[in-house]
């Protein structure tokens, strides 16, 4: 047996190592081979260990499989298979080569161009996303646990949004959720903090929340305090500190403080206006595109010293 008691395979996969995990699942780096010499990479994702045979956890990662299989959008990881193989239910995604946005930031400085740019891609990705609808009507998708963990950037200079698997589709009922708080604390909304109903407003304040912490160098509702409800209890509040915006321009300030707003109402109508405003705001700032994102990723990946001119949005993040 392998780590985690894991067989060397799963269905038709061959799993290489693990490469991630987070505190209900794990992700394995796997190949499928095939006739006449065919490999494909891919990413393997099933329960941790402790979690095996729980068949609430389980139905989570169907659900998550289900969604996952009606994307179809460059900065969606895409999901290829659902298997069951020894009683494990596994999915099969796409390999990101590259790693998340918080590991990155922590090994390289983030020119705010680049910032920018970033945020902008996960905007245009997500008002995808709060669009898509089957011939029922819209589904009402929410992501609920966005954060620079669930930000994928590749060599190739892509930009992937993953782990849908705490997404809440309204059209589906889910009754599950009940008024349970998921996602990551430090980016979660006032309204999930509190336990009330969310829509897509909810992940354009956690989007503000991440971009703010590219910007600034610091999340803007920490609490000096230790533990989660210090912090939770700033989020509820959405104060923002004094002067906490202060170093960026008006224009890239006011559109984080409505990204910020308290009340959903108060906030940008959609993400797709986000996209929008920080398109704007990269206007007349040096070039920041697929080619430059994937110099700094290679660069931050293997520990390069900085060499972009632009002033860094942070230099190490939490």
């Amino acid at each position: 047996m392998r780590e985690g008691d894991l067989p060397a395979t799963l269905g038709p996969y061959r799993l290489l190592r693990r490469i991630g995990q987070g505190g209900m699942a794990e992700v394995h780096l796997a190949v499928r081979y095939g006739a006449s010499g065919f490999e494909k990479i891919v990413a393997i994702k099933l329960l941790r260990r402790e979690h095996r045979g729980r068949a609430d956890l389980e139905r989570l990662l169907i659900a998550e499989a289900r969604l996952g299989a009606r994307f179809a959008h460059a900065g969606l990881v895409q999901v290829h298979e659902l298997g069951l193989e020894g009683g494990i239910y596994f999915l099969c995604m796409d390999h990101v080569d590259g790693a998340d946005l918080a590991a990155l930031t922590r090994a390289r400085p983030l020119p705010r161009v680049l910032a920018l740019h970033i945020g902008e891609q996960v905007a245009l990705t997500l008002a995808h996303v709060h669009t898509l609808g089957d011939e029922r009507g819209p589904l009402g998708l929410v992501h609920r646990d966005l954060g620079p963990r669930n930000i994928l950037l590749s060599r190739a200079g892509e930009v992937k949004l993953a782990d849908f698997g705490i997404a809440k589709a309204t059209a589906l009922g889910d009754v599950t959720w009940g008024r349970l708080v998921k996602g990551t604390f430090a980016y979660l909304s006032p309204e999930q903090a509190s336990g009330a109903t969310v829509d897509a407003r909810s992940d354009q304040f956690s989007l503000g929340v991440t971009l703010a912490e590219l910007l600034v160098g610091t999340r803007p509702f920490d609490a000096a305090a230790e533990g989660p409800l210090p912090t939770l209890d700033n989020i509820r509040r959405a104060e923002l500190p004094a002067g906490y915006l202060v170093g960026l321009p008006p224009e890239l300030a006011a559109l984080l403080r409505r990204c910020l707003a308290r009340r959903p109402e108060d906030r940008h109508p959609d993400l797709a206006a986000v996209a929008r405003g920080l398109a704007e705001l990269r206007r007349g700032l040096p070039p920041a595109g697929p080619l430059e994102l994937a110099a700094w990723v290679r660069a931050a990946l293997v520990g390069d010293a900085p060499a972009s001119s632009d002033a860094p949005a942070t230099e190490h993040l939490p």
